[in-house]
């Protein structure tokens, strides 16, 4: 049986197999890249990164802000001058805690601490909110970390005064994020 032309074991071009015309007999250069290929590489990617950038950009201008209910949260009257009153705002899985610092000051936080989620309770001994759960402590007025493994404040709960009714109506997340009522 006789074999098309160009068909056998040797090619009639130059009389070397067929395989050497497809798999490179210099493989050991083809592991250096050349400057160009970096380059192109280089600016590729780049340009991968600004896509990504521009991207991110454009979807906070237009993701929506959270809009938060008004919702009563205590009477004035049901919280003595150092003591507090638990809630959840802005849902029913988000605990808050409300103290009452003075006869015309309340404050009110998230109760979770930005640590690990523990919950914080209010020492009025210490005057701070305290996180029993790595010693970790805030400020009653601001929120802010007085000490401990917790690097942001409590996340806290805007309150407006209507008469003797005290209503949460946003969360003031002190990332820069505007605060919108319902």
């Amino acid at each position: 049986m006789k074999l098309p032309e160009g068909r056998g074991r040797l090619s009639n071009k130059n009389t070397e197999p067929l395989w050497r015309e497809e798999v490179s007999i210099h493989a050991a250069d083809e592991k250096y890249v050349s400057r160009r290929q970096f380059a192109k590489f280089l600016v590729l990617t780049s340009f991968g990164m600004f896509v990504g950038q521009l991207w991110i950009l454009v979807k906070s201008w237009f993701a929506k802000k959270p809009v938060y209910p008004v919702q009563p949260v205590a009477r004035l009257e049901e919280v003595p001058v150092g003591g507090v009153r638990l809630f959840n705002y802005p849902g029913p899985n988000d605990p808050c805690i409300l103290v009452r610092t003075s006869e015309t000051e309340t404050v009110a936080y998230s109760q979770k601490c930005t640590h690990l989620s523990c919950a914080v309770y209010y020492s009025k001994e210490n005057g701070r909110i305290e996180c029993p759960c790595h010693e970790g402590y805030f400020s009653v007025a601001t929120g802010q970390v007085l000490q401990g493994p917790p690097q942001r404040p409590l996340p806290r709960v805007v309150l407006e005064r209507r008469g003797n009714q005290l209503l949460a109506v946003a969360m003031d997340l002190q990332s820069g994020e505007g605060v919108r009522r319902a």
